[in-house]
């Protein structure tokens, strides 16, 4: 039996656009409606979490979480440049008071990967006016709610769209740009195909300029208005491994990926490590899991232990503290799940057995939710959700798991 440190952070995570339902105002909702969207499906109510939070915030708490993980949606609390919804803030207000009630601290995300759909016309994640027009919402959400956050992570994944384009999974952005569906967002949206940026295909290095000064803009805006709050950004730190000659390249992927980026935030509080498997390349790039390797609804490799590999990396490269603000699986064998996070979690405890200052571990996602240009088609959730009816069934892992925060021993074996 392994006994976690005393304050541990356990926590489960949503998204606002993945959960909350009917995000009319942002850019990826857009995308959505197009007649030929690269999403496989529309979020349309998802899992209705706008409306059955408390239900939702309760559930989670009384399974033995101390701390959950959710983002409020810019595209909602500021739906025009400059004018602030009343109704928005006062909403995010009774959700982070629900959190209090039930005894979750809540981690709060700024940015998780949608954007209203005025900054897209004003040039996105492209423009110079992108950094100050999120420091000024930052400074807008600690001022009205900060009293009741606990720790803010400002931008969910900064690097998100360099891993997926480096690693193979997404086109290049050239190509996106050309296909129907991206004209189709950016004519409905109004600005050409070439200058159309979201946030998730921010992939040039102007982009990643905008983001981490996005960023650090927003870190000094949170820390004018209330330094009591930690505050960090979130990466998808990559676990990359050489094989067959393939050295240079891999060393390359991270440091566009990985380096790039924690060289950058050592003023945080703390880092957002989030991760899912590895990335292999040889000589000729990304390569596919071996054949008979079991794979998960995502297609990536079943390989927990790139969570320590990620932790180890993070700190080396930023000095901070580590928060996993995400890890997980996409399954539909719920027992697959707890072998999975009972690994990742052994990995955990042999950083913290090393020194490394690991604060919490957040499993993604709570709830069978919108995952993204995949849809509603892989399940990640700790609990399930009913497309149709929005019924709630918690999994065995979830139970599992909430005893393992509850308790804080990691039992040797299942």
């Amino acid at each position: 039996m392994y006994r976690f440190p005393k304050g541990f952070i356990w926590a489960t995570a949503t998204a606002a656009h993945q959960v909350e339902g009917g995000n009319t105002n942002s850019d990826v909702w857009v995308m959505e409606q197009t007649a030929h969207s690269m999403f496989k499906e529309k979020s349309g109510d998802a899992c209705d979490h706008f409306n059955r939070y408390p239900a939702d915030i309760r559930m989670l708490a009384e399974l033995g979480f101390n701390t959950y993980r959710f983002s409020i949606e810019w595209a909602r609390v500021e739906p025009l440049p400059g004018v602030y919804s009343q109704a928005a803030l006062a909403h995010y207000r009774r959700v982070l008071q629900c959190c209090q009630d039930n005894g979750l601290e809540p981690t709060v995300t700024l940015h998780h990967f949608t954007s209203p759909i005025w900054l897209l016309q004003e040039g996105g994640w492209c423009s110079a006016k992108t950094p100050a027009r999120f420091a000024d919402y930052a400074a807008l959400v600690t001022d009205a709610l900060g009293d009741l956050i606990s720790r803010i992570c400002t931008i969910n994944e900064a690097n998100i769209g360099r891993v997926l384009t480096s690693s193979g999974v997404m086109p290049p952005l050239e190509k996106l740009q050309a296909s129907k569906g991206w004209q189709e967002a950016s004519a409905t949206i109004g600005v050409p195909a070439d200058t159309f940026l979201p946030f998730m295909f921010a992939v040039t290095d102007q982009a990643k300029d905008t983001v981490m000064q996005a960023h650090h803009q927003a870190v000094r805006a949170i820390r004018s208005s209330n330094p009591n709050i930690p505050c960090g950004l979130t990466l998808a730190v990559q676990d990359i491994v050489a094989v067959e000659g393939g050295s240079a390249l891999a060393q390359l992927h991270h440091e566009q990926v990985n380096e790039a980026y924690l060289k950058q935030i050592k003023q945080d509080d703390f880092v957002g490590v989030q991760n899912y498997s590895r990335h292999r390349y040889n000589r000729d790039g990304p390569i596919a899991a071996e054949a008979g390797v079991e794979l998960t609804q995502m297609g990536y490799e079943f390989w927990p232990e790139s969570l320590e590999s990620s932790i180890r990396t993070a700190h080396a490269l930023s000095g901070l503290p580590v928060l996993v603000t995400e890890n997980g699986i996409a399954t539909a064998d719920d027992q697959r799940r707890q072998v999975f996070v009972h690994r990742a979690l052994q990995g955990v405890a042999r950083c913290i057995d090393d020194e490394i200052p690991v604060l919490g571990y957040t499993y993604w996602s709570a709830f069978d939710n919108f995952e993204w240009m995949l849809g509603y088609e892989p399940t990640f959730g700790l609990i399930a959700v009913d497309r149709l009816t929005q019924q709630r069934t918690i999994k065995n892992s979830a139970h599992w798991l909430g005893e393992i925060a509850r308790s804080g021993w990691l039992p040797p074996a299942l």
